[in-house]
């Protein structure tokens, strides 16, 4: 009785340290939260003003004071970036940090060592070098963010306390050297290094433990020679077991390091102290485990990992111990959904190579497979991040969209795909069951067609994209009946990608349309025979010419009943207004889709100057609710430089209050953390007022921990950005939540 007292107190007392320790780990995650806002909220202004000033917008500073706001910009993005590691580490302890594993070829990754490292080396004069040890595969299948983020910490150090000599990564397939208790490593078909050697000044013996620990360095002592925090070796050491793999360190003092990473060449989910379950504890179902084990070469697999707290004491048991004899509080449950295949691993120079974003598998495949068909490369994105990765990184040659993703609008992705020098150019053509044609192409886009696509209308689409891409010369019709005007029109858009046909009249102007093919119309309203405006009536009539994009260029001031009329006419036919030649040039290398990297240098200084002031953001009036008046300065900064009307208020009832006075405010910046009445209680409080059912709000949020987007659009936020606000992105908000 007495035997069985004791066991009963003491798994009474395992029970308690278990709470106790979920307590822990729950106040340690809310802290960092709460942290995170307060440091966040200071440096979203001081980002924000200092990117203000280095931009220089009305070029009334010194070279020397934009390099001091340059410096100010860079350091604030460093403290930043220490935010975001210590926000990484605490997510990876609570079990809250998730993997995506897709397919990384080998040599992207050394391209990306290179690019990133490169001017490092050459600015310390060190021998640097990159080197794939053959027999090599092709790629690793595994989560190309975190792998990078791994090398990029341990090229870091390298580089860091390496004054001279050479600094190496050698990547190639391992047999031994990691920790014989790694069950994930054993059990791998094949294991990859990833070997980091440098000439620095090591690491002695009684340190090389020390270093893995958070906020630890070799030489901790307050006269040391080398800064940093001692996280990016923590958090590697996690991320590297989070892929099944782990961090091995050999070094003597004085004679430099060798860090390598081991990895499994396919990824295989596993605990995250690297100690697989043990049978019938396993959480992978049979049919997953199959799955895993019979992938073929190329495909791609995605993996959530989601991690519960503490475990409950039979799991602690069953879970065991780690080599250092730690029990580690995780128990992973795997959910795994296969993704498609994509060409990303074959794409040579001089291919075709097509960007399909889309989320549902079924349709992707057969876009996939209508692309093959045509002799494209393809590339797939499921989500709007990685599709936006994706554009930047391959530059494809076209790109299919679809507006309702999981992540993220469509439209979003268009806004930023057309307000990007590098991917503006690229032709979009939306295939979705949201949207519609008229606003598709409006915002550059070359065509739309809606869900259900039947099989004609899907090649017709990639016909017109074909044709479109064969076309080197696109063809621009200009109507001005001043012939200094359209000399002058005609200078400013000239090129030798462009082939420009004028008409000094309308009835000039419709012969011309039915006698060639125009990528774009340039017209004047006030003409000698007849309106712009009847011009317009009569390219709607034409069914073949619907799909014209027509700018009308006026540089005077439309009466309220010449808007009306031009805003009946644009329902079918695609028009903007524009009075001004920079914004003309502007709006005819969007719709012409021209590579801006090919424009002269005048022009695309024009094209830079006219892009700092947004067109479609002017005259709109946005409510600032922030309780921080230095973020509704800097907000407020940042937003009348594209001629906004501001107005603000420090707390949820004066928001409210506000709106109730101000019918005509358009859209609301809602800070999430006020006193008194918070940003989720007031979103709700407006939405719940008829009126306001549909106004615009964006929710800012300094917090930046999980779950956080989805409790924000609960309440009734159209959508989320955290702080410190990037500034391209809050535009690219605006503009798509404005256009709505």
């Amino acid at each position: 009785e007495r035997k069985n007292q004791e066991v009963e107190i003491a798994k009474q007392s395992l029970e308690e340290k278990a709470e106790q320790l979920a307590l822990t780990s729950k106040y340690k995650s809310e802290f960092l939260a709460n942290m995170s806002h307060e440091l966040r909220t200071p440096l979203n202004s001081l980002l924000l003003l200092s990117e203000q000033l280095r931009d220089n917008p009305e070029h009334n500073l010194t070279d020397r004071q934009v390099e001091y706001a340059g410096t100010i910009f860079a350091s604030g993005n460093d403290l930043l970036n220490l935010i975001n590691d210590i926000l990484d580490l605490s997510k990876i302890e609570s079990g809250t940090v998730s993997v995506d594993i897709g397919e990384l070829a080998f040599a992207e990754l050394s391209i990306f060592v290179e690019h990133t490292f490169r001017h490092i080396a050459e600015d310390k004069k060190l021998e640097f070098a990159v080197a794939l040890v053959e027999p090599l595969p092709p790629s690793i299948f595994t989560d190309e963010r975190r792998i990078k983020q791994i090398l990029k910490n341990l090229l870091s150090n390298a580089f860091k306390f390496t004054e001279q000599g050479r600094v190496s990564l050698q990547i190639g397939p391992a047999r031994e050297g990691w920790n014989s208790n790694n069950s994930s490593l054993n059990a791998a078909t094949a294991v990859m290094g990833f070997t980091v050697t440098d000439t620095g000044i090591g690491i002695s013996i009684d340190k090389q433990r020390v270093i893995f620990e958070a906020f630890q360095q070799a030489d901790g002592t307050t006269s040391r020679k080398y800064g940093g925090t001692g996280l990016g070796l923590a958090i590697s050491r996690e991320l590297a077991r989070l892929l099944g793999g782990e961090i091995v360190l050999h070094s003597d003092l004085g004679q430099g390091s060798v860090f390598t990473l081991y990895l499994p060449l396919r990824y295989v989910p596993a605990s995250a102290n690297n100690v697989l379950p043990p049978v019938g504890k396993s959480m992978l179902s049979p049919t997953v485990a199959s799955m895993l084990r019979n992938q073929p070469t190329r495909s791609r697999v995605m993996h959530t990992i989601t991690q519960s707290p503490v475990p409950d004491a039979e799991q602690a048991q069953d879970l065991g111990a780690e080599s250092n004899g730690d029990v580690t509080p995780f128990h992973p449950g795997v959910e795994v959904t296969e993704t498609l295949d994509d060409d990303r691993a074959s794409i040579q120079p001089g291919d075709r190579v097509i960007l399909i974003i889309e989320d549902e598998e079924r349709f992707a495949r057969i876009l996939l497979d209508f692309a093959h068909e045509r002799g494209f490369k393809g590339l797939v994105a499921l989500q709007g991040h990685t599709a936006l990765t994706l554009a930047r990184q391959y530059r494809p040659d076209a790109i299919t969209l679809d507006i309702e993703l999981p992540d993220m609008s469509g439209w979003t992705i268009l806004d930023h795909l057309k307000h990007e020098p590098t991917t503006r150019h690229i032709p979009v053509h939306i295939i979705s069951a949201g949207g519609e044609d008229e606003r598709s192409r409006k915002l550059g886009a070359l065509a739309w067609i809606g869900k259900p696509a039947d099989k004609e209308a899907l090649e017709q689409s990639f016909a017109r994209m074909e044709d479109f891409l064969a076309r080197k010369v696109k063809n621009l019709l200009v109507v001005e009946d001043q012939p200094a005007e359209r000399d002058r029109i005609v200078a400013l858009i000239s090129n030798e990608d462009v082939n420009i046909t004028t008409a000094s009249t309308g009835a000039d102007a419709l012969a011309a349309l039915k006698q060639a093919h125009f990528d774009c119309l340039v017209l004047d309203l006030g003409l000698p025979d007849t309106s712009g405006f009847e011009v317009i009536e009569e390219i709607k009539k034409d069914v073949s010419l619907r799909t014209l994009p027509i700018i009308v260029y006026t540089a005077r001031d439309l009466t309220q009943e010449e808007e009306t009329r031009l805003k009946k006419v644009i329902k079918s036919v695609i028009v903007k207004d524009v009075r001004s030649p920079e914004r003309l040039l502007d709006e005819v290398t969007l719709f012409l889709h021209q590579v801006e990297a090919d424009l002269p240098d005048v022009k695309r200084r024009i094209l830079e100057q006219v892009r700092k002031t947004d067109p479609m953001l002017a005259n709109k009036k946005v409510l600032i609710v922030d309780d921080d008046v230095r973020n509704i300065f800097s907000l407020a900064a940042v937003l009348e430089r594209h001629k906004m009307s501001v107005l603000s208020a420090e707390n949820g009832k004066d928001a409210i209050s506000l709106l109730k006075k101000t019918p005509d405010i358009q859209i609301v910046l809602m800070d999430v953390m006020m006193p008194e009445m918070d940003g989720y209680e007031t979103m709700r409080t407006i939405r719940k007022l008829n009126r306001f059912k549909n106004l615009p709000i964006i929710s800012l949020t300094a917090k930046a921990m999980k779950g956080d987007r989805e409790k924000c659009i609960e309440a009734g936020a159209s959508d989320y950005i955290t702080k410190p606000v990037n500034t391209d992105q809050l535009l690219s908000l605006l503009r798509v939540w404005l256009y709505r």
